[in-house]
């Protein structure tokens, strides 16, 4: 079974080796790259990072065409996660949260899981605002935060473009919309101790979810 990953910052690639090894990884998808995975005799395709601004991004078109042609087609995590919600209907397999709060309309734009990386290694250099959603509800649910602090920070999140979005420079706008500077300090220091890598345990779940179709196929 010829499987190709489309993988980049959401999980390095030694990490997904060790999950999944009979795969063939390849970077995060730009327009043209499922239609020519689909070409090249592929029969379950994971769609996880992709880009997003630099290049233009996987279309619609080229997922259907792949799915026309028999071939398993799955998202979760990133661009896959978003295209997973959109043609799911069609046949693409959408997994994990990311892809759920998508389906569910709790998250609309790319932005949400839009982030800057290394371009040789895809190594993150800045958060997502799915990672942050999901540490600052763990925070809430905890009793670390108040719904108030939850909400300005969220707010704050949003307001840093996705390329400079941490924590530290977060919470220093969350400083400006009414959080004090000592408050501020005490947050960061919680957000430190239980972050959450939701696109990480995404695309684990991506992963797993093909290794089990691939230990079904050899026992078959």
């Amino acid at each position: 079974m010829k499987v190709v990953i489309f993988l980049g910052p959401s999980l390095p690639h030694e990490e997904a080796q060790r999950i999944l090894s009979d795969a063939e990884y390849r970077p995060p998808a730009a327009r043209g790259d499922i239609m020519r995975a689909a070409a090249g005799e592929a029969e379950v395709i994971a769609l996880i990072d992709g880009v997003f601004y630099q290049q233009a991004a996987v279309s619609h078109r080229e997922i259907l065409h792949a799915i026309g042609k028999r071939i398993k087609v799955f998202g979760g995590s990133s661009m896959g996660a978003l295209r997973a919600s959109e043609l799911d209907v069609y046949g693409m397999i959408g997994i994990g949260t990311v892809y759920e709060w998508y389906k569910a309309g709790k998250i609309r734009s790319d932005d949400e899981v839009a982030l800057a990386f290394h371009p040789g290694d895809f190594r993150p250099l800045s958060e997502p605002l799915v990672n942050i959603r999901a540490t600052l509800e763990q925070a809430l649910a905890s009793g670390g935060i108040t719904q108030q602090e939850h909400d300005a920070v969220l707010t704050a999140a949003k307001d840093v473009p996705f390329q400079l979005r941490n924590y530290p420079r977060i919470l220093q706008r969350a400083v400006h919309g009414g959080i004090s500077g000592t408050r501020a300090g005490e947050i960061l220091d919680l957000i430190k101790r239980m972050r959450v890598d939701l696109k990480r345990e995404d695309a684990t779940k991506v992963l797993e979810r093909i290794k089990e179709i691939q230990n079904h196929s050899n026992v078959q």
